[in-house]
């Protein structure tokens, strides 16, 4: 893809669960990203990894849309390491 098309098409972050042990539908939406499905505490931890990524780029003065590729997936592996 042409470097032209990819910024013609903003970035958005998809993150799917699929442990999911009960019936819920657990979905989450914002900005430049949808996280769909998972158990409860797997999906808890998507979002959590996806809000503090979300806020070292906004510290940075970027969004999820405009942020190269590579940055994320940098900060989702850091933010998505166990404590």
């Amino acid at each position: 893809m042409s470097e032209m098309a990819r910024k013609a098409r903003p970035n958005h972050l998809l993150g799917l669960g699929l442990d999911q042990k009960d019936r819920h539908k657990r979905i989450t939406q914002g900005e430049g990203f949808s996280l769909v499905g998972g158990s409860a505490e797997t999906h808890e931890k998507m979002t959590e990894t996806v809000v503090k990524t979300v806020e070292d780029l906004q510290k940075k003065g970027r969004n999820l849309q405009g942020a190269d590729p590579r940055e994320v997936a940098d900060l989702l592996r850091k933010h998505g390491q166990p404590e």
